[in-house]
């Protein structure tokens, strides 16, 4: 197949802009939020059920949940990029092939998590900022979570496949499933059966394994271009390398949040220990206030990632300037939900932390303050976070990981060290819009010359098709 067919029978090289982009975006944006909220849940019931110091126990594993997030978008994202370059090229082979690899890399990186964790959960938690009050809740939590972590690395990884073969609305139905069985098994094992923390986190586990069930039901039925062949499960270290360089960038993103929700744990520990509210208050209140951020976050990581195949398959094809319009488009509707968030965080913050809402008086007004304050510059996420999904999009992972190390590593870990010395326990609220801030900047700079050159590079040929490939730039 060559590249004008392959346009041809591809929707992503011919139809608007505009519609591609809700075809694809929408669905994303569900499924992204969809995973956000498997842990919102468990928040919200957890509050109800057992209180604060079970929330704090969900804070302290939560890094954990990061990691295993990371390894399914390193492959995940990786791989679906890579398709969807290998898709606009017409290389079917490769496609193929990439598929199998990827479901090989997705089952052993979520068995060694698994292992890693149940033996040295302990260690592993009193790192991660679990006081001596949270660790029995956090162990119960996590030794369910973790015999999970396999089933939702593959379901994760392989959405963003789906989403790349053509099947957006299959990929957001894989995270549906298992969140809206979460949704009605986790009352059902911390009311009714009594379970507290432990049982929310089997609730998360058997709504995890459903949606490995759904998604292992579309590769092997339902796909359209990616055909799972069993001889593709055999390693190969060229298609790997290519698939993980272009997945790097989520997965430095998700590994640097790792990094600093270990920093900010124990910073919160520490110097809420030395503030009124008590280094509970503070981990378990600022846990709350990162999950709300993180359903944020998801809403604009949902359109980014659903504009990624449109931006990957025009720019394997040669189609410049499709590629400019997409994120243009994608990046109009990101600044204008993130400037909506900015507002509601800033001027009614109580509305989004009210489902949480604990008997302790403390706890409402410390989490109040911490979401106006640490969530006052996320208008900045609008812009930062797309553009760093381009440059994966488009093979160019290098981009991408330096404007998510510079956020995350660079910026806000030096900032949540530093301001505490001056302002204590506010001084970590303060490094967040901070680190927002000076991040939008570098994004900047990286996105204006990038366009630039796009602008230049109509007519040119596409990579792979005449001129050196696009990855590592």
């Amino acid at each position: 197949m060559n590249q004008n067919q392959s346009q041809t029978k591809n929707i992503l090289g011919t139809q608007p802009i505009g519609k591609l982009l809700v075809q694809y975006a929408v669905p994303s944006v569900v499924s992204m939020v969809v995973m956000a909220l498997y842990n919102i849940v468990d928040q919200i019931f957890i509050a109800q059920g057992v209180g604060y110091i079970g929330n704090g126990a969900t804070t302290a594993a939560f890094p954990l949940i990061t990691v295993g997030l990371a390894l399914a978008l390193l492959i995940g994202n990786g791989s679906a990029a890579f398709i969807s370059l290998e898709l606009g090229r017409g290389n079917t082979d490769k496609v193929q092939r990439t598929l199998g690899n990827a479901m090989l890399l997705l089952t052993c990186s979520g068995i060694l998590l698994t292992g890693i964790t149940f033996f040295f959960m302990e260690p592993l938690l009193r790192m991660l900022g679990a006081t001596d009050a949270i660790m029995p809740y956090a162990v119960d939590y996590v030794t369910y979570i973790a015999a999970g972590f396999p089933f939702v690395i593959i379901s994760t990884g392989l959405s963003n496949i789906i989403r790349a073969d053509g099947s957006p609305r299959y990929s957001m139905a894989v995270n549906l499933v298992g969140a809206g069985l979460n949704t009605i098994l986790d009352p059902i094992f911390i009311f009714t059966l009594g379970m507290g923390v432990k049982g929310a986190a089997i609730a998360t586990a058997i709504s995890q394994v459903v949606s490995f069930a759904f998604s292992i039901f579309y590769i092997l039925k339902k796909a359209r271009y990616v055909q799972f062949v069993p001889a593709n499960l055999r390693p190969d270290g060229v298609l790997i390398r290519q698939m993980l360089t272009l997945g790097s960038s989520s997965f430095i993103t998700q590994i640097s949040f790792t990094i600093v929700n270990v920093v900010l744990n124990n910073s919160l520990a520490y110097y809420g220990a030395q503030s009124p509210y008590g280094a509970e208050v503070a981990l378990s209140a600022l846990g709350i206030v990162m999950k709300i951020n993180a359903i944020f976050i998801n809403i604009i990581l949902g359109v980014a990632i659903g504009a990624q195949p449109i931006l990957g398959f025009n720019y394997g094809a040669g189609n410049y300037a499709r590629v400019k319009r997409t994120y243009q488009t994608e990046i109009t509707v990101t600044f204008m939900i993130s400037l909506l968030a900015n507002l509601l965080f800033v001027i009614r913050p109580e509305i989004v932390v009210s489902l949480f809402r604990d008997a302790n008086p403390i706890f409402n007004e410390f989490a109040a303050m911490a979401t106006r304050i640490s969530l006052c510059c996320v208008f900045s996420a609008g812009i930062q976070i797309p553009s760093a999904i381009y440059f994966q999009a488009v093979g160019k992972p290098v981009k991408a990981m330096v404007l998510n190390m510079a956020r995350q590593l660079l910026i806000l870990i030096p900032c949540i060290l530093i301001l505490p010395l001056f302002f204590g326990l506010k001084g970590v609220l303060y490094a967040m819009p901070l680190t927002d801030l000076l991040a939008l900047f570098i994004t900047l700079f990286f996105i204006v010359r990038e366009l630039r050159h796009l602008g230049r590079s109509q007519g040119l040929p596409a990579p792979g098709m005449g001129e050196p490939e696009a990855i590592g730039n």
